[in-house]
C-alpha cells in the first residue's frame, strides 16, 4: 500500500488520485477511439462524457448518502472526502446513464451504438480506480484469515480512510480490480461481434452487478453499513449496495432483452 507516491513541500502526488487520472484518461482514449472507428461524432461524444462524469459523482454520493445515512450525519465531513468515502458506484451509474439518454437525445447522439463502447470504457476506468482504492487504503476488506490476506502498515493511510492497520484483510479492492478487467475483455470481445445496439451496455450493467454483489461479502469499510438482511454472517445478509446490484442485473436483463426485439423488428 503506497498511499502518497511523493511529496515535495507543499505539492502531494496521491497514489489514488494518479490511478483515477490515468483511469479517466485510458476510459476516454478508449471511447474516442472507438467512436471515431464507428463514425461517431468524436468531440460531442466526449463532452457528453464530461457532463456525465459531473453528474455520476453526484450521483454516487447522494446514494451513499442515503444507505450510510446515520453514519454521515453524525461525521459529514467524511462525505466530502474522495479517499473516505468515494460513493456509491451504482448511484453514480444510474445517474449518469439518465442523464446521459438526456443528453443523446438532445444532441441527437445514437444512443445505444453509442452505449456499447461506454460499457467497456467504464469498466476499463473502474479497474484503475479500484487499483488506486487498494493502494490508498479505502474501500478496504473485511478480516481475513486465507493466506492472501494482505496486511497494511500505513498511518498516513489509517488516519486518511481509517483502515486497520497490522490485521490480515481481504484485497477485495484487488478482487474488483481483477474482475473489472476481466469485464472489459469480455465487453470489448461481444463489442466486436454484436448482434444489435445496447447489446453490450447491457451486458456491462449484468456483470457489474454480479460483480459488485459478489465482491460486497468482503467488503469491512463500513461495518455499520444499512443492511436490508442481516444474517449470521456476511454471505447471508443482503446489503444496500447489493440490494442495487440486485436491481441493476433485473434492469440489464430486461434492457437486453428488449434492445434484441427491438433489433429483430
Amino acid at each position: 500500500m503506497i498511499p502518497v507516491l511523493f511529496k515535495i513541500g507543499p505539492l502531494t502526488l496521491h497514489t489514488y488520485g494518479l490511478m483515477m487520472a490515468l483511469g479517466v484518461g485510458f476510459a476516454l482514449w478508449f471511447l474516442y477511439a472507438q467512436a471515431k472507428k464507428q463514425g461517431l461524432d468524436t468531440l460531442r461524444l466526449i463532452d457528453a462524457a464530461f457532463y456525465t462524469i459531473l453528474i455520476s459523482l453526484v450521483g454516487a454520493k447522494l446514494i451513499l448518502l442515503l444507505s450510510n445515512f446515520d453514519y454521515y450525519v453524525s461525521y459529514p465531513g467524511e462525505l466530502l472526502s474522495l479517499a473516505r468515502s468515494g460513493g456509491v458506484f451504482q448511484g453514480g451509474l444510474a445517474f449518469g446513464v439518465v442523464f446521459a439518454l438526456w443528453y443523446f437525445r438532445r444532441k441527437k447522439i445514437p444512443t445505444w451504438k453509442t452505449a456499447d463502447i461506454i460499457g467497456p470504457a467504464l469498466a476499463l476506468g473502474h479497474f484503475f480506480g479500484r487499483l488506486g482504492c487498494f493502494a490508498a487504503g479505502c474501500c478496504y476488506g473485511r478480516a481475513c484469515d486465507a493466506p492472501w490476506g494482505v496486511t497494511f502498515h500505513s498511518e498516513y493511510a489509517r488516519n486518511l480512510t481509517g483502515i486497520p492497520l497490522g490485521q490480515r484483510l481481504h484485497p477485495v479492492q484487488l478482487y474488483e480490480a481483477a474482475l473489472n478487467l476481466l469485464n472489459f475483455f469480455v465487453l470489448f470481445f461481444v463489442l466486436r461481434r454484436k448482434r444489435f445496439d445496447g447489446q453490450v451496455f447491457a451486458l456491462y450493467i449484468i456483470n457489474y452487478s454480479v460483480i459488485r454483489y459478489f465482491t460486497e461479502f468482503f467488503r469491512g469499510d463500513h461495518p455499520d453499513r444499512a443492511f436490508l438482511v442481516r444474517g449470521a454472517s456476511p454471505f447471508l445478509s443482503v446489503s444496500y449496495p447489493q440490494l442495487f446490484c440486485l436491481l441493476g442485473l433485473a434492469a440489464g436483463i430486461l434492457l437486453g432483452l428488449l434492445l434484441k426485439r427491438r433489433g429483430r423488428a
